[in-house]
């Protein structure tokens, strides 16, 4: 698959989405960035947006086996994983597979499991495997989890360590839609039978897969990478930011940008595609000050400042 494919692929998973999920276009991109980067969402929004129906509706649309876990106070890390199970017919233990053996794992309202039941899912956002008692396994390819957290109820809640939030690839929101966009909604609804709606297939596992291994074909000029690498830095120098973006998201910065320009249908990336890229990346992985919070800073005004300030590279 070329990037001329990709691009053809993409707009096709979009377009099918775009039929269930009522949301700018630009939001879908986004998360589909996430995938083609072989990295993982994070979904902030109030309840009732559309968070679970974009994470079945992707997963429809790719044609990709899909489970969700409801994150809760009293979930442990075996009801994700999987435990073993004593077989008394063969007198053996057998291991039986958690929801996290899927292709797409939407973990629901993930800010509401302790903290030990939220580790559980490192090691597998990570390493795309889980260990049990001492065992090993393999996790289905492609895998990538989706998660959704409620920002404005706080009781009962986890906040996600900041290391455990820098493992997401890319963090968005949906957002309320607009007046044609709810009537719309309502349009819809009233046009089919059930709750919520479905949507056909347009790639499968395979396809998949190949679709993740075309952003790493194509091109990075150095003056870019120097780009990419200054933008990371710059937000460690802001004085708002108690801790700025990590090596780990500069690396994220690039596979997504990378991503962003295998799903335009190009073979090369250009300033425009890190710029674009670079709220959706690197706002949730800025940690900062208590004055700055107290101020009512937001995380996304360091990073405009910060594209704002380097000096973008010219492409000839």
């Amino acid at each position: 698959m070329d990037v001329t494919d990709a691009n053809a692929k993409s707009d096709s998973v979009l377009d099918a989405i775009g039929t269930a999920v009522i949301a700018d276009r630009e939001f879908l991109e986004t998360v589909l960035l996430g995938v083609m980067a072989q990295g993982h969402v994070l979904l902030e929004d109030v309840p009732g947006t559309g968070k679970t129906l974009t994470a079945r509706s992707f997963a429809s649309a790719l044609g990709l086996s899909f489970s969700r876990v409801q994150f809760t106070p009293d979930l442990l890390p075996a009801d994700v994983t999987g435990t073993h199970v004593f077989n008394e017919q063969d007198r053996e233990f057998e291991f039986n597979e958690g929801p996290i053996f899927a292709n797409v794992v939407l973990a629901d309202e993930i800010n509401r499991a302790p903290p030990k039941t939220q580790a559980a899912l490192l090691e597998a956002m990570e390493e795309q495997q889980v260990t049990m008692d001492g065992d090993t396994r393999e996790l289905p390819d492609p895998f990538f989890v989706i998660a959704t957290q409620n920002p404005v109820e706080q009781e009962g809640t986890f906040p996600l360590p900041e290391a455990q939030v820098d493992r997401f690839a890319v963090k968005t929101s949906l957002g309320y839609p607009d007046m044609d966009g709810e009537v719309e909604l309502l349009r819809r609804r009233a046009d089919r039978h059930s709750q919520s709606p479905s949507i056909e297939s347009v790639l499968d596992n395979r396809s998949v897969t190949d679709l993740q291994s075309v952003p790493e074909s194509v091109r990075v000029e150095e003056d870019l990478l120097e780009y990419m690498a200054a933008v990371a830095r710059e937000t460690r120098d802001d004085r708002r930011a108690e801790i700025g973006v990590s090596p780990r998201g500069t690396q994220r910065l690039f596979e997504a940008s990378r991503a962003r320009a295998a799903m335009q249908g190009r073979e090369f990336v250009t300033p425009d595609d890190v710029k674009r890229v670079a709220y959706p990346v690197l706002t949730h992985r800025v940690v900062l000050t208590p004055d700055a919070k107290v101020n009512n800073v937001r995380k996304d005004e360091i990073i405009e400042a910060v594209l704002d300030g380097v000096p973008v590279p010219t492409v000839e």
